[in-house]
């Protein structure tokens, strides 16, 4: 009885040392240590834009004007920030749409790097035209990653794998996400986000 007493012991010791000893939830990709970062953010509804919660729709077809529905982060300079959430297109007719967007702010206030959507799953850098990855199909979950080490490198990581390294110029910048129409797009899509996470250090 004693002995089977000290097994059971053992192993209530040896769970719960596995309990003390697992990882810290979290996702993030890059090299830490991160420290959790809650911005604020404004929300943008222009044209047939249309904000729920999380779920971000363009109603119509047009392909001119600004048709837009996204979440505006607050503007950060210097330092190395990172974004992650999770995407899932739910219907999408139009193609070639914005879904996440690391903006220049201030003097040189502008786009600097976009991710875009075209029908049938191809994700692309909109500046520059470059293939990220495939796979944003239809009721597919994407998870994105962007890291900003400002004045060194931004990069882009699609379902924890890096993608696309770019120089990051010193200044001001900012995150935005949900469903805009680029130059060359347009609706009707709708675009579920979901596990938005922000780490800076």
């Amino acid at each position: 009885m004693r002995g089977r007493l000290r097994v059971s012991a053992v192993l209530a010791g040896v769970v719960c040392g596995l309990a003390v000893v697992a990882p810290v939830a979290g996702a993030q990709v890059g090299t830490g240590p991160w420290k959790s970062w809650s911005p604020g953010f404004s929300e943008q509804e222009r044209g047939c834009g249309q904000i729920s919660g999380l779920t971000f729709q363009l109603t119509c077809s047009t392909g001119s004007g600004d048709q837009r529905a996204e979440r505006r982060y607050d503007t950060y300079t210097g330092g190395t920030h990172q974004f992650e959430g999770s995407f899932k297109v739910t219907s999408m007719s139009g193609t070639r749409i914005s879904v996440k967007q690391t903006f220049r702010d201030g003097s040189n206030a502008g786009p600097y790097f976009i991710l875009g959507v075209e029908k049938g799953g191809r994700m692309y850098a909109v500046e520059g035209g470059q293939t990220l990855a495939s796979g944003a199909t239809v009721g597919t979950s994407v998870r994105v990653n962007t890291i900003n080490q400002v004045g060194s490198t931004h990069k882009v990581y699609i379902n924890g794998s890096l993608k696309q390294t770019i120089s990051s110029p010193g200044g001001s910048y900012y995150d935005k996400f949900g469903s805009y129409r680029t130059s060359s797009g347009a609706g009707p899509i709708t675009v579920q986000w979901s596990g938005v996470k922000f780490w800076t250090k």
